[in-house]
This record gives structure tokens, C-alpha cells and sequence, in this order.
């Protein structure tokens, strides 16, 4: 079951063929597939052959294969992490119960629910970067964007097979819609508010795929604890991807900030306007990126109480993250846990039943991860001698989702009145000149080995090649 088939017309390691109508209607689906990606995928990319990672087997070791293909012919597919016959229910009322293989009945609303929300961040994200590839700051950055959107391309497959094996009509239906729905349309947008945001520039990209794909990470290992085990397989493998499109975020930040600080001790100075005369991106402007990214991204955890988290966790469709870590009894009735709540004036924790406030929990578990990074890319500042210490803003901030959507919360955490809000909103976050000024700096680099002067090469290069190789071929 590890290895992938990849000379059936459709790659994949769950025995597709055995099945001739699944496999019938997957392949009825997949020329939609590529009608959606020549239209809404990397823009002007068709002739160009990419150095990318592709699935060969599901193995934790030795599973990718490098080289250079056409994204259009990329070998999408249907990849499971081999199952488990005594895998059991581990959490919920069900717990102790074999893990389930078929959907019950029960949980057949809200499964399809999960998989479709999840679904549909996978191509909203691939039309939010379509245009990015225009303004590549580097060739080697180019060629980690274009591998980020074919991994997002076969997440939408992940999908898409589940709801064609196990929700009939229903799920072929969706299926559709996921093709049908796009980011940022006014009358038919995507799912979740931050997959109809723009991403307009390079700094928008990293931070996304720093914040965002870090949301996708905890939201899919909360999955993977799932009862229903075709998704709790699936989800797993999707892992192995997404840690790539975190480690692209979290590196491409770094090197923001590895350029910035060489120009501020070059020029010693930390001026704004001084620096961006020079060409890089001031600490201020990468702050205030942070703070809108980090807020519009907690809340894609969800409202912080919420009877649907509850339903999820005690049916067995959705765990915690790292659940099987935890030391509790895994069913959480009569435990509590604290929430924000604004009071006064004043933000203040209440105790909520625990079941409850499973959203909360995941998004604790999101900023502390979150805060890591942070930390790490503040070693660049302090490495470089720059007293200056980038942060995350309070949890409160910028909300627009759950009890706190709609107070305005500065980012040290201040309950703020409506004249403070908007006396300093474009110190806290990004103004219509800053997101001019980071668009000024956009413009292509894509000789081997060149790179653009607001950021800081790579440490190393993709699969051990060296940083100036020809990662992508214009043809």
C-alpha cells in the first residue's frame, strides 16, 4: 500500500482500478482539474519545467523524487499513509471503538462539512499566488512557490477522493464546487475569509505560508486523529507536504530580515525612510505584516466557543492536536478551560466547559508553535547586533470572529477606544503605503543564482543542489 501507482492514469496507492466507477468518475473530473489550473494556476507558467518534488512512495523515508517537469504534467494523485486493521477510536465518546473505514450515517453532514472547508483552502490559495511568479525576487524562490501550488493542487485531490468515495452524489457535487468557488469573488468567494484575501506582493506570501500553512498544519493534524480513518490517512501524508510550504514561510522571513539588518548596520542607521531609499524592507513594515497576518489568521480556528467543536471532538470526527500526547481522559466532559471575553472595558478570562472551547485550544496551540518562529527569526536580529525584537500581536487583536469580534484591541493587548483605534491603526497595521512602497520593491529576478536586493540568499539550495542551479527553465 506504500508505494504509488503512478501508471494509471491517475496516480495512486489505494487500488483505484479495483473500483471502475470511482475511478469513471475521477477521471471525468480531472480534465476540470486542468481546465481550472490553466486558468487560475501560476499565471504564464505552461511552458516552463520546474525542479519539483513529486510522491513516489508514502514511506517516511526516500518518498520524494526530484526533477524538472511541466506543472501542467505534474502527476497529481490519491496518496494514503498505509492503514492500521486494530487502529482504534482514541478520543470522544467513541473512544475505545474500532476506527471507522465507511461514513456513519450519524456523521455524514458533518464530515462532508470538515473535508469541504479543508478542500477548499487547497485552490483558494493557488488563485491568491497566481500572480506572484511575475515578480519572483529569485529563481530558487520561484521554484519553491510553483512546488507549493502543485502540493496544494493534490491536497484538492486528497479531497476530492474522499468525497467522491464516500458521499455519492453529494460528494460529487462538491467536488464540483470546489472547482467553481474563487478567492476573493464577490459572488461566489471561497469558504474562509482568509483565502479571499489578496496576496499582492512576496513579504504577503511568506508570511502567508509562515501563518496561514501553519494554520493548515494544526487544523490537518487535529484530522489526522480523526475516527473516520480514510481522512485520518490522508491527512497524515498532506503533513509530509505541508512542512515544506512552513519551512518556505519561515525561511523567506528570515531572509527578509537577514537583508535588512545588513543594510541597517551597513548604514547605521534604522531610519525608515533612510532604509527604504536603500531598497529593503523596514522592521516597522515587517511588524505590522506580522500583526495582520498572525490576527486574520486565528481566526480561522473558529469562534472561541463553539457547540460545533464540541459535536466534532466528542463524535470522533476532529481530535486535538497531538492528542494521543495528552494526559487527560481524552472525553473532556466536566473539564473547563479559559476564553477572552471584553467586560467593561476590559479583557477578562471566563471558565467554559472544555468541549466547548476546543477551538480555543487548537488556537493556543497555533500561537505558541507561531511565537517559535518569531523567536527564531529575532536570533537573526540579535546575531546581527539589532536591538530591535519583531512579536506577535495580542491574541485579541484584529478580531473579527467569536466574542471578540469587533473591540479593538491594541497589539499589547490594551482594550482601545474607536479615536485610538483609528488614530494608530496604520502602526499597527500595514497602510496603503506601506503595501505601495513593499509593491515597488517587486519586480523579477531569475537568472541562476541572482536574487533581489530586498532579500538575503539561501543558506543552501533545493535537494542538495547549489543555490544559483537552474531550478526553473524558461523554455
Amino acid at each position: 500500500m506504500s508505494s504509488i501507482n503512478y501508471s494509471e492514469k491517475i496516480p495512486n496507492n489505494v487500488n483505484l482500478s479495483e473500483d471502475r466507477t470511482l475511478q469513471r468518475a475521477l477521471e471525468q473530473w480531472q480534465p476540470n482539474f486542468i481546465n481550472w489550473w490553466d486558468d487560475m494556476g501560476p499565471e504564464g507558467s505552461t511552458d516552463m519545467d520546474v525542479y519539483l518534488r513529486t510522491a513516489v512512495s508514502v514511506d517516511p523515508q526516500g518518498w520524494a523524487s526530484f526533477g524538472h517537469v511541466k506543472m501542467r504534467d505534474y502527476r497529481w494523485g490519491i496518496f494514503m499513509n498505509p492503514g492500521d486493521a486494530e487502529r482504534t477510536i482514541h478520543f470522544g465518546d467513541h473512544k475505545g471503538e474500532k476506527a471507522w473505514d465507511s461514513v456513519p450515517g450519524e456523521h455524514r453532514a458533518n464530515l462532508r462539512r470538515i473535508i469541504v472547508t479543508q478542500g477548499d483552502t487547497e485552490p483558494a490559495s493557488v488563485e491568491q499566488q497566481r500572480h506572484l511568479g511575475n515578480t519572483a525576487p529569485s529563481m530558487y524562490d520561484l521554484r519553491n512557490l510553483f512546488q507549493i501550488n502543485v502540493e496544494e493542487g493534490r491536497h484538492l485531490w486528497a479531497m476530492v477522493y474522499l468525497l467522491h468515495k464516500h458521499f455519492g452524489r453529494d460528494g460529487r457535487e462538491e467536488a464540483e464546487a470546489l472547482l467553481e468557488r474563487r478567492s476573493g469573488d464577490q459572488n461566489n468567494p471561497r469558504i474562509l475569509g482568509a483565502f479571499n484575501e489578496a496576496t499582492p506582493d512576496w513579504l504577503s506570501f511568506f508570511m502567508f505560508t509562515y501563518f496561514t500553512d501553519r494554520d493548515g498544519k494544526f487544523q490537518l493534524c487535529a484530522l489526522a486523529e480523526s475516527a473516520f480513518d480514510p481522512l485520518a490517512r490522508t491527512t497524515k501524508f498532506m503533513l509530509t507536504e505541508e512542512a515544506h510550504h512552513m519551512f518556505v514561510g519561515e525561511s523567506g522571513i528570515s531572509r527578509v530580515i537577514q537583508r535588512t539588518a545588513q543594510k541597517m548596520n551597513e548604514l547605521k542607521t534604522d531610519d525608515v525612510q533612510t532604509l527604504r531609499n536603500a531598497g529593503v524592507i523596514d522592521l516597522p513594515t515587517i511588524q505590522r505584516y506580522i500583526n495582520f497576518h498572525f490576527s486574520v489568521t486565528i481566526d480561522l480556528f473558529g469562534a472561541d466557543e463553539s457547540s460545533n467543536a464540541a459535536t466534532f471532538y466528542s463524535s470522533g470526527l476532529k481530535g486535538r492536536y497531538e492528542e494521543g500526547k495528552r494526559v487527560d481522559d481524552h472525553v473532556l466532559k466536566g473539564q473547563t478551560y479559559r476564553v477572552l471575553e471584553a467586560k467593561n472595558g476590559q479583557l477578562v478570562e471566563k471558565e467554559v466547559p472544555m468541549l466547548n472551547a476546543l477551538n480555543e485550544v487548537l488556537r493556543d496551540d497555533y500561537i505558541t508553535d507561531s511565537v517559535a518562529g518569531v523567536n527564531r527569526w529575532n536570533k537573526v536580529l540579535e546575531k546581527a547586533g539589532i536591538p530591535t525584537r519583531l512579536s506577535v500581536p495580542h491574541k485579541a487583536f484584529h478580531r473579527n470572529i467569536g466574542a471578540l469580534k469587533g473591540v479593538k484591541v491594541a497589539p499589547d493587548g490594551r482594550v482601545v477606544s474607536e479615536a485610538e483605534w483609528k488614530a494608530n491603526v496604520d502602526h499597527w497595521l500595514p497602510s496603503g503605503g506601506d503595501r505601495a512602497f513593499v509593491a515597488s520593491l517587486m519586480g523579477r529576478v531569475v537568472e541562476p543564482g541572482q536574487f533581489a536586493n530586498w532579500i538575503a540568499p539561501p543558506v543552501m539550495g533545493i535537494n542538495r543542489q547549489p543555490v544559483d542551479f537552474e531550478y526553473v527553465r524558461f523554455n
